[in-house]
């Protein structure tokens, strides 16, 4: 009774602010109670960690609705995406290195790698001559070093897993994102009892996007020293996209630029294909360049956004940053970027969810911020055992940790390829192929069931092997298929 009369006098606006006021003081009582079942370094760490927590929970319980309005979508002006060709055509300057000693780079090393079986960091998979991700990506940045410059240090997101890897001559530093705790889906409340992050908790605990890399880079010190170490640029990118290299015309329009109209954030992107059609993209939005996710995009107007002749290039998430405009927007508190609600069901069927940032969807916070259309040899992600069939094979040549597409393939375009369950796993991915096939004149491959590769196979054109339930199929080593569907049972028996 008392209820229906506050709304009735107040009005739901008012019920609704109550309401929320009321979780936001549940949501501070829980923590407090996860505080106090640690102490020492653990609690003043998670005690800062909540901070920024509950910042981002009071922000997601005042969302109304999508976070754009659809009719106020617009066309970015054609100056603001630049085509690459434009900016390389300016070339190089006679020192290459002046450039390259304002620059640092930071590899996103949060991902794990569950969607191919493995329950460590994805950036430990061996993708080439038993070197990992970590292992080319430093190799990528001596090049530079090699030229006398000091490109700066590289910084791993979440870095737990550097021992063991390739740092010859580079000098690393890292910095780790924050620990939130994942929300119950109804009550809102955390589901962990316990703020240890090890053992049987952790699965009540999630890092909240790469997002959280300009709040974790200005709190670690680290923002500071490099400016005063004169660096001015962050080069940022996912440590799995193998095309991600340091881009000498992209650094050097930056740094070339006159100090009032110094571009403050580049966004690479790239022209969509039917593969990216749910890749964020570049729009106008209340005068501002700004990156649309399909997260914020209302149910009835997806399809519209999945369209390629509407919206044509999607964000690489290759991003090029000011470190004095970071550390300007840190400190006017100034960093507002929207929230993604991610649905997660954990191993006990509880659904939850975590409130999570993306880095790009900072470009509408900065100055003068430009997109570049990027030629797609600069978006070569590893996410599925697919993906890594292709970088594995003869369709690339290595070079100083750089995969360049091979000359002897007539087509630019990769290959389609789409391995079935069999394959998901990495370990098992490897025992079903002896040897990787020659992929150089592959247009499309598909396998499904229990299937294996010989060595020294060949495929060419549209492959499709498929063994049904209870079959298997055994490609015979020196085997060349082409046009071919194969299908039934095929083993090729030892004598």
């Amino acid at each position: 009774m008392c209820l229906s009369k506050g709304v009735a006098k107040g009005g739901m606006a008012q019920f609704q602010e109550m309401m929320r006021q009321q979780l936001e003081s549940s949501m501070h009582t829980e923590l407090e109670k996860l505080l106090g079942t640690s102490t020492g370094a653990e609690k003043e760490v998670s005690r800062k960690d909540f901070e920024g927590f509950t910042n981002l929970f009071h922000r997601f319980l005042q969302v109304k609705g999508p976070s754009v309005e659809w009719v106020k979508i617009q066309r970015p002006p054609e100056d603001s995406i630049q085509p690459y060709d434009k900016i390389a055509a300016r070339g190089l300057p006679d020192s290459v290195a002046a450039c390259l000693n304002k620059l640092v780079v930071v590899k996103l090393n949060g991902g794990l790698g569950t969607s191919m079986g493995c329950k460590g960091p994805k950036s430990l998979i061996s993708v080439r001559n038993e070197n990992t991700f970590l292992d080319l990506t430093v190799q990528q940045i001596e090049v530079h070093t090699d030229l006398r410059a000091d490109i700066g240090r590289i910084f791993f997101v979440r870095c737990d897993c550097l021992e063991g890897s390739l740092f010859s001559r580079s000098k690393i530093d890292t910095f780790g994102s924050k620990m939130y705790p994942r929300i119950n889906k109804e009550s809102l409340l955390p589901v962990s009892t316990h703020l240890s992050m090890n053992g049987q908790s952790a699965e009540g605990w999630y890092p909240p996007g790469h997002g959280d890399i300009y709040a974790s880079f200005y709190n670690s010190g680290l923002l500071d020293q490099l400016i005063e170490q004169g660096k001015e640029y962050i080069f940022v990118s996912n440590i799995d996209n193998l095309g991600a290299t340091v881009d000498l015309h992209i650094l050097h329009h930056l740094v070339s630029q006159p100090n009032g109209k110094r571009c403050e954030f580049i966004m690479e992107v790239t022209d969509k294909t039917r593969a990216d059609v749910k890749g964020g993209t570049l729009i106008q939005y209340d005068g501002k360049l700004r990156l649309l996710e399909i997260a914020q995009v209302p149910k009835d107007h997806v399809d519209e956004f999945k369209s390629v002749s509407k919206f044509k290039i999607f964000n690489t998430n290759n991003l090029w940053i000011s470190l004095a405009a970071i550390k300007r927007l840190q400190e006017q508190k100034a960093m507002d970027l929207e929230i993604i609600v991610n649905p997660k069901t954990l191993d006990g069927g509880q659904n939850v969810i975590q409130l999570e940032t993306a880095v790009g969807a900072a470009i509408k916070c900065f100055d003068n911020a430009l997109g570049i259309n990027v030629p797609r040899s600069r978006f070569l992600p590893v996410k599925t055992t697919s993906d890594l069939l292709l970088v594995m094979s003869n369709l690339y040549s290595l070079d100083a940790g750089s995969l360049t597409m091979s000359p002897k393939r007539e087509f630019p375009t990769t290959p389609h390829v789409k391995l079935g369950s069999s394959f998901t796993k990495v370990q098992e991915y490897l025992i079903r192929f002896e040897s990787i096939p020659d992929m150089l004149e592959l247009d499309h491959l598909t396998v499904s069931g229990d299937v294996t590769f010989g060595k020294n196979v060949s495929l060419k054109g549209t492959v499709i092997i498929i063994a049904n339930h209870g079959d298997r199929i055994d490609i015979p080593a020196g085997s060349m298929l082409e046009n071919k569907i194969v299908s039934g049972n095929l083993r090729i028996m030892d004598h």
